[in-house]
């Protein structure tokens, strides 16, 4: 039997903590042999593929051990990409400033589907600057966290130049003596 989601991913969290990542998405999907996805990062947002190797060992060795799965499945590892899904609060901050397209279980002003730069949480609100009709200022819209299905980030030269320098700037870090 296949445990659920919440329970796979308590069983990856701690074995991701231990590495040094943090999980940003487990995701089990399909039929006769299932997929489980895991998407994970370090806190500077990197995850090579060492890394992912290196994960992907460590959960394998755990679920031999727990066998949370009956009969076969394909582990997949990932970091989450440049153009990220949102799955977590703290995702709205550090991604301010960025452009994402935002996907809601209810219309919110008739709507279910936005698209706007990230302005960070105000209380339990995820706040999303969306572009007025021709000529009207960015309007500010209050989505509900709890309203929000899925969210990821929009691929864009301003997101690509801030994941190079994210990554050079962990290449530096890893390069200085006692690393």
């Amino acid at each position: 039997m296949v445990k659920r989601h919440d329970e796979l991913e308590s069983l990856i969290a701690p074995i991701a903590a231990a590495l040094g990542f943090e999980l940003i998405r487990v995701r089990m999907s399909g039929g006769q042999r299932p997929t489980l996805q895991i998407m994970a990062e370090r806190p500077d947002h990197t995850m090579n593929v060492d890394d992912c190797a290196a994960l992907s060992r460590a959960i394998s060795e755990a679920f031999e051990a727990e066998d949370p799965i009956d009969g076969e499945y394909v582990l997949e590892v990932s970091s989450p990409g440049i153009d990220r899904p949102l799955t977590r609060r703290k995702d709205y901050d550090a991604f301010a400033g960025n452009l994402a397209r935002i996907e809601l279980t209810a219309p919110l002003d008739g709507r279910k589907r936005f698209k706007g730069t990230l302005r960070g949480l105000r209380g339990n609100d995820v706040l999303v600057g969306v572009e007025g009709a021709k000529g009207e200022p960015e309007a500010l819209l209050a989505i509900p966290y709890v309203l929000i299905s899925e969210a990821r980030l929009v691929l864009t030269d301003a997101l690509i130049e801030a994941d190079l320098k994210r990554r050079k700037a962990a290449s530096a870090e890893l390069a200085k003596p006692g690393h």
